[in-house]
């Protein structure tokens, strides 16, 4: 018995051949480059669909993946939909089991750039978690840079998010909880005010006051991802942490008296000046 995703992915098939987009099965498979052998084995319910074969239908079709996972929305995705839409490039253990795909920041720009390509992915870390949750859906962690959310995240921390589909966004962003934002040129993460329905817009807050609160449009926006959890650096003992302390108090103390050494030194030299021209 075939899962429920193989399931929709058949009456995608047979809706595209009922409406003549396609001949037969056969043309359909050669067009995604899949075996008709195998794709044959698909429609009569002894394999599962592969996550590959998904994934180049929804591009070459424009099957809605919304509708294959979750049973939402229409079969397929309508031109305007499928405009701005980015199929994202997944790693899969031997067992076809998803992978969470890490960002690094010296990978960042390239990520977030319109010519990203499957090998660039497939080519950065990936991991396995052993929380049930992270085995359903596609995961991403990205690497934190700056100090936009501290005290929340701090940069060298790692979130772990799941990822939002575009036809959710609307209703599945949520006004104040934290997400990752991949535009065309940069990725960024902050709490978001969901404001699509009014202007087709999204409110970015940063943790840090010192950083002003702006709008981004929704068709500046390539992915969207929910924080689920973060991975920290682990902190050295109570003990350490204080003696380290005490060592940057004192160079800073160091510092400190310097600087009052050479401003004396310096108001001393002009008081000098002064006097032997007057």
């Amino acid at each position: 018995m075939s899962n429920i995703v193989t399931q929709r992915f058949i009456k995608c098939h047979d809706k595209l051949k009922a409406d003549g987009i396609i001949r037969s099965s056969r043309q359909f498979a050669l067009s995604v480059d899949y075996l008709p052998q195998s794709l044959s084995e698909i429609l009569k319910g002894r394999r599962d669909a592969t996550i590959d074969l998904i994934r180049k239908s929804i591009d070459k079709y424009k099957v809605n993946p919304v509708y294959l996972f979750t049973g939402e929305g229409p079969m397929f995705m309508t031109e305007e939909e499928n405009q701005d839409f980015r199929t994202l490039t997944i790693v899969t253990t031997p067992n076809e089991e998803e992978r969470i795909v890490h960002v690094p920041i010296p990978a960042q720009a390239g990520y977030a750039s319109e010519h990203t390509d499957p090998s660039f992915i497939q080519e950065l870390p990936s991991y396995v978690l052993p929380d049930y949750k992270y085995k359903v859906g596609t995961h991403r962690s990205f690497d934190m840079g700056g100090d936009s959310m501290e005290p929340t995240l701090f940069e060298g921390d790692k979130v772990v998010c799941s990822y939002l589909e575009p036809t959710l966004w609307e209703s599945g962003i949520k006004d104040s909880y934290v997400y990752v934002i991949v535009t065309r040129a940069d990725i960024m993460v902050k709490r978001v005010n969901n404001l699509i329905k009014e202007s087709r817009k999204l409110e970015l807050v940063s943790d840090n006051n010192f950083y002003e609160k702006h709008t981004i449009r929704l068709a500046d926006i390539r992915e969207i991802w929910y924080v689920r959890a973060r991975i920290s650096p682990f902190l050295p003992s109570p003990r350490n942490v204080k003696h380290l302390v005490r060592e940057e108090v004192y160079e800073l103390r160091k510092t400190m008296q310097q600087q009052s050494r050479l401003i004396e030194n310096l108001n001393a030299t002009i008081t000098t000046l002064v006097n032997q021209r007057s």
